[in-house]
């Protein structure tokens, strides 16, 4: 078989529907759009959203409390969960990503300082408990801050 003599397989191309082209067609007087109303006028499409003028959903529901868009989101590690990592290995944001500590991109990474660490480490990250460095010098490693 050769690449010209591929055909699509009966009724996967259908034809394009030719509105407003007279009776015969099946889609002529009103092209499809039923007798009168607001989808029947020309541009008669209704936002996303919008219940007729009835009070939408999105403003029934009430709202509470406040949400700071400026906040910086910051994902939070345990010293202990670094020890999946090898004695001597550098630990920045994208070895923590990739490794699955970390699930998505966050603004800033803070290592706190639950449990403990057996492994001579580098880490990398923004912020660091006091008790996270102190852990992670003990175990013979460097906590940079970047």
């Amino acid at each position: 078989m050769q690449l010209h003599e591929l055909s699509a397989v009966p009724g996967a191309r259908k034809p394009r529907k030719r509105i407003g082209r007279g009776h015969g067609s099946g889609q002529g007087k009103t092209a499809g759009k039923g007798h009168k109303g607001q989808k029947a006028r020309s541009g008669g499409s209704i936002r996303p959203g919008f219940e007729g003028g009835q009070m939408p959903l999105q403003r029934r529901i009430p709202k509470r409390g406040f949400n700071n868009i400026f906040a910086k989101k910051v994902a939070a590690v345990n010293v202990e969960d670094l020890n999946i990592f090898d004695g001597g290995t550098i630990v920045s944001a994208k070895e923590l990503i990739l490794s699955g500590l970390i699930k998505r991109q966050f603004d800033k990474i803070k290592i706190i300082g639950n449990g403990g660490l057996t492994k001579n480490l580098t880490v990398k990250a923004q912020m660091f408990s006091k008790s996270a460095k102190e852990k992670i010098q003990a175990a013979g490693g460097k906590a940079e801050v970047i």
